[in-house]
């Protein structure tokens, strides 16, 4: 059976994210706007927008960071909207996280083996279980075994994010938000951390949202793709249908802003930019 034909793993229905009001005289401000979208088991969802746009909000709602107004968030059928504290807690185990900055997700002062096995041994997993558990993730993230008695710093970038992701795989998680996981690598690294992103999910099933602002990233690895802008979603479809031919102004005007090698391309693109007008 294909994710396609599988009972949604993740439903975000009518989802409102609102940040208190500064000062005694201002306005509550309304990050996400009435969110709806779904997400199968195995399968990528891209959320994609500008900053500002709510994408990253949605994704600290799911892990419990930001505050759910309205709406509900279902996993697995279970409201998890106002989970207490100890159900949040146990939701770790489900829904994980991949930052955009691995360094600053890691502990400096901590081996990778300590920052691997420690979630682990918190759920009372004896040490030679859980060292074991730790040696076959940083196989399958392509990371030498000697890897546990080093520190983050001894790392580059790409192999950074490939502990972190290796970290979100120790609970063996059903969901794990990716938010802007790419974005601070090089293009070559990107590609490599992509397609370890992908080589993960054909192993294991787990289902991604893939939060990014670069259309071209998402489309390398999104079944469907969700636009947001000003907290709202604009335009939804198949991936490939959205990140090559979309309907919608604002998708458009992402599009055109991806670079191109041909710098006579790149000036064409960057003027139909600016022709396109998106309603506000």
């Amino acid at each position: 059976m294909n994710a396609h034909q599988q009972d949604p793993l993740l439903t975000v229905d009518g989802l409102v994210v609102e940040y208190p009001a500064r000062g005694w005289r201002g306005t509550p401000f309304r990050a996400v706007r009435g969110v709806g979208f779904d997400i199968r088991p195995g399968e990528t969802v891209g959320l994609i927008g500008e900053s500002g746009s709510g994408k990253s909000t949605i994704g600290r709602a799911l892990l419990g960071l930001a505050p759910v107004t309205e709406g509900r968030i279902l996993f697995d059928g279970e409201d998890v909207s106002h989970p207490t504290h100890r159900r949040r807690r146990e939701l770790t185990s489900l829904i994980q996280v991949v930052y955009q900055d691995p360094y600053s997700s890691l502990n400096p002062a901590m081996t990778i083996g300590d920052i691997l096995t420690e979630p682990l041994t918190v759920r009372r997993v004896p040490r030679r279980e859980a060292l074991e558990r730790v040696r076959d993730l940083l196989e399958t993230v392509g990371l030498p075994a000697d890897a546990v008695r080093r520190l983050p710093r001894e790392f580059s970038g790409g192999q950074r994010q490939r502990v972190a992701i290796a970290r979100a795989l120790v609970l063996d998680p059903r969901l794990i938000v990716c938010d802007e996981p790419v974005s601070a690598l090089d293009l070559s690294t990107q590609q490599r951390v992509l397609d370890l992103l992908i080589e993960v999910q054909e192993r294991t099933g787990v289902a991604y949202l893939f939060v990014s602002h670069d259309l071209t990233v998402v489309r390398e690895l999104s079944h469907r793709v969700a636009v947001m802008y000003r907290g709202e979603i604009v335009e939804r479809g198949d991936g490939d249908t959205v990140t090559s031919r979309p309907s919608h102004p604002y998708t458009r005007r992402l599009l055109l802003s991806s670079p191109v090698c041909d710098p006579d391309a790149q000036a064409r693109r960057r003027a139909e930019r600016r022709r396109l007008s998106v309603p506000s």
